[in-house]
């Protein structure tokens, strides 16, 4: 082993308004520590980070986040009133359901229900 995860950290145009976003799905307050950092830490699990990058989203993510919900319906829901955008259907599989969705800034993200 050579360390432990510190952080998830997104590049982003806005850190202080995508921290807002993720702190409204995974729970916990902003921290702003300037225009080009802001950081939240969701009760149990490690902290998710937002750092200011001059560049554009381009393409699909090599790494998303998976949410786990007890309602991929209700859950779907509230996150567009949140500002994500949903992406093609419910899918099922053999290991459950899941809703792919895009964060303010195109990041892909899933709300996901176990079988």
């Amino acid at each position: 082993m050579i360390g432990r995860i510190d952080e998830v950290v997104f590049d982003c145009a806005d850190p202080a308004a995508l921290a807002g976003f993720w702190a409204q799905v995974l729970g916990g307050a902003v921290t702003v520590r300037s225009d080009n950092w802001a950081f939240i830490d969701p009760p149990g699990w490690t902290r998710v980070a937002f750092q200011k990058v001059p560049e554009a989203k381009q393409g699909k993510n090599r790494l998303h986040i998976d949410i786990e919900v007890s309602e991929l319906t209700e859950a779907t829901m509230r996150a567009l009133d949140l500002g994500a955008t949903k992406v093609g259907n419910i899918q099922h599989d053999s290991a459950g359901s899941f809703q792919v969705l895009l964060d303010p800034e195109g990041n892909e993200w899933c709300v996901v229900h176990a079988a």
